[in-house]
This record gives structure tokens, sequence and C-alpha cells, in this order.
């Protein structure tokens, strides 16, 4: 967090295909070495079984996706007088989908299936229909978050 100024948001330029800026920041977080269109190929080709499996529009599917696995509260460490309390505290929108995003493609490529496409299309499924994974780690966070209530009054 800047002590300066506030830090001006990028523009997100949308994917050419969806035209969707969603999908065009999952594609960058997908990213690895600078190869975007190796990002690209991957997700559309998860599209494309998505849409094999499910006989409905991709778009669709993801975005219901990274609906269910948004968290709307997370636990930050506060230290007060010399002991750490776990504060339960709200996301920001921007944030909220950024963790989504991260926490679908970390547990994709967890995923046993074989190449990354399979994999990235198994957690969208699974995400979207409420399982798996990602949809646990948000789970688990709100229940951290519950479970550390009483420290709500720590917030700053």
């Amino acid at each position: 967090m800047p002590r300066r100024r506030e830090v001006p948001e990028r523009i997100i330029i949308p994917d050419p295909k969806y035209d969707s800026k969603l999908v065009s920041k999952f594609i960058k977080s997908v990213m690895r070495s600078g190869k975007k269109s190796v990002a690209e190929s991957l997700l559309y080709e998860s599209f494309d079984i998505i849409e094999k499996k499910t006989n409905e529009p991709p778009l669709k599917i993801f975005e219901q996706a990274v609906d269910n696995v948004r968290p709307l509260i997370e636990v930050k460490s506060r230290r007060v007088g010399g002991s750490t309390y776990q504060v339960p505290t709200e996301i920001r929108t921007s944030r909220r989908t950024a963790l989504a995003i991260r926490w679908i493609i970390g547990f994709a490529r967890k995923r046993s299936e074989k190449g990354m496409s399979q994999k990235m299309a198994g957690e969208l499924l699974d995400a979207a229909n409420r399982r798996g994974s990602s949809v646990k780690k948000k789970e688990d966070t709100h229940k951290m978050a519950e479970a550390n209530k009483a420290f709500a009054h720590f917030r700053w």
C-alpha cells in the first residue's frame, strides 16, 4: 500500500473472442513467462471441452464458476499488545475477483487430469457446480472469518 499517492487502476482490454474483461484477466493470470498466446489457447480449449460436456455457453459457466469462488470476507493478521489476532475484514470487489481467479488456476494446476486445458475445464465445471477445491478454499476462508468474529472490533 503506497504512502504517497493512490495507484491508478489499469485499464483492461476485453479479449477478442468473447469480448469479456473477466476472460482477459483470467488469461493474464494463466500466462507464464509472457506467453499470452499459449494461455489464450489453453483457456479457449478448456472452453471447448466445457461446451462439449455441458452443451451450454462456456462463458456463462465460466462466470458462474468465478462467482461461486469469490470470497466475501477474509482474515488479516493484526498485532495488538504483543499478541497477533486474525481479524475478519471485508474484501474489495477487485481483490475478490483476483483471489477467485488465483484459486481456480492454482487448484487446476494441481489436478490429476492430463493436459492443462483438461485440468482447467474440470476445475471450472466443479466450481460452477459448487464443488471442487477452489470452492472449498472459499468456504474455509469464510469459516476462518466466522470463527474469529470475536476479534472484529480490532478492525482498522
